[in-house]
């Protein structure tokens, strides 16, 4: 089985390295989500490339995913299901909220530009992405989604644990696990939580 680590936004592949260091499994995949885009990025541009990366992979695929990788993840899963043996997700959302979205770009374009030179995307492209992001709804078609889901929470994560309590809920599947005293970057904050989850699932 293959493990993917897919980075949430403002992450690169490398802020799963505590984690891929803390694992038993040598079969990892880590991509950069970003880097190997050029012109304007938009979600369905880095899911476009996500699905061609393993369209042609036979073994099941164990995809963990944060933030922006979690809806990666799941988008996957419901297009591909019969790729998927499992998914972890952290500090997910299945539907986006918009305001946190206007929120983030509101940072975003306060930000100055050398702030994402080591994300491997612009501040324009960072916001066209969220902004991209705005209306992904994934709600009716949660169903779709059979494989076993670990749903992580740091329970200081405040935008994202409320909806993680409910995807619980609506994947009847799922198991929560909520890692006290740590907030949304779960991978590099508690890494080790991560691996133990990878280790045993």
């Amino acid at each position: 089985m293959k493990t993917i680590l897919l980075h949430g936004l403002g992450q690169t592949a490398q802020d799963w390295k505590e984690v891929i260091k803390q694992t038993s499994s040598s079969n990892i995949d880590c991509p950069e989500i970003f880097s190997a885009l050029e012109g304007d990025i938009t979600y369905t541009r880095v899911f476009d490339r996500l699905e061609q990366q393993y369209s042609d992979t036979t073994e099941p695929l164990r995809i963990c995913g944060l933030s922006l990788g979690a809806l990666l993840a799941l988008d996957f899963a419901i297009r591909h299901g019969n790729k998927v043996a499992s998914l972890i997700l952290v500090a997910p959302q299945y539907k986006v909220p918009g305001l946190l979205i206007d929120f983030q770009n509101f940072i975003f374009r306060c930000m100055p530009n050398k702030t994402f030179d080591g994300i491997g995307i612009s501040k324009r492209n960072m916001i066209g992405l969220t902004r991209s992001m705005r209306s992904l709804d994934f709600t009716s078609q949660l169903g779709e989604i059979v494989c076993p889901v670990i749903i992580v929470c740091g329970d200081k994560d405040n935008a994202n644990l409320k909806a993680s309590k409910k995807l619980k809920e609506l994947l009847p599947q799922a198991k929560l696990r909520i890692i006290p005293g740590t907030g949304h970057e779960v991978n590099k904050t508690v890494p080790q939580a991560i691996a133990d989850i990878l280790n045993k699932y």
